[in-house]
């Protein structure tokens, strides 16, 4: 009598492996859906921005997005642009009370006082600075890209890293609001100052 030989099934990847989206691409498993984290993740989340204004502007976004879904900050990025114009942050400087009241009474964005207050001050503050700067300090704190290996799932993405406690604290001290070493690193993540797409995702 013969028997078949037992194969064993193959190894389940690890919990928050790179998984397959609707095109059968490897992604960050939160890029696989829906379909707004999918274009973000493949087309903006991880490449290199610069430029004052959109720093400014991922800076008050990643601010307004504490303690929220990052979906429901995407899906009302378009009204907070038109209601902090464009986050040009001369025009955002300029703001009056009046419009600190017309912001809170927006639906379209997140109606968070402090989070709008933070947004104004920080805009005044680097309104003072010289064209470029906030460039500059940002990128000044962005890692060595062989510091660290390609992470292979989820769990080995920090929250934080010793650049954006210290990122964090120069804004801080520099007069911004609303910014600590968690947000620091969002902003970091999105904007391309480290490379977090996992080892497997297409996008690395």
């Amino acid at each position: 009598m013969t028997t078949e030989p037992v194969t064993s099934a193959e190894p389940a990847a690890p919990e928050g492996s790179a998984l397959p989206g609707p095109d059968g691409r490897l992604r960050c498993p939160w890029g696989t859906m829906p379909e707004d984290y999918t274009a973000y993740h493949d087309t903006e989340w991880g490449r290199p921005v610069h430029g004052d204004d959109a720093l400014f502007e991922r800076l008050c976004l990643e601010a307004f997005q504490s303690g929220l879904s990052w979906l429901t900050i995407l899906r009302k990025r378009e009204a907070f642009r038109v209601a902090f114009a464009d986050f040009h942050i001369p025009a955002v400087a300029r703001f009056t009370e009046d419009d600190e009241l017309r912001l809170l009474a927006d639906s379209g964005i997140v109606r968070n006082r402090a989070k709008i207050s933070a947004a104004l001050n920080n805009a005044r503050v680097a309104a003072e600075w010289e064209p470029g700067e906030l460039d500059r300090l940002v990128w000044s704190y962005a890692p060595d890209p062989g510091a660290r290996r390609a992470p292979r799932t989820t769990a080995e993405v920090p929250g934080s890293t010793p650049e954006s406690t210290a990122l964090a604290k120069e804004l801080k001290k520099r007069g911004f609001r609303f910014v600590g070493p968690t947000t620091a690193y969002a902003l970091m993540q999105a904007c391309g100052l480290v490379n977090d797409h996992l080892a497997d995702c297409w996008r690395r």
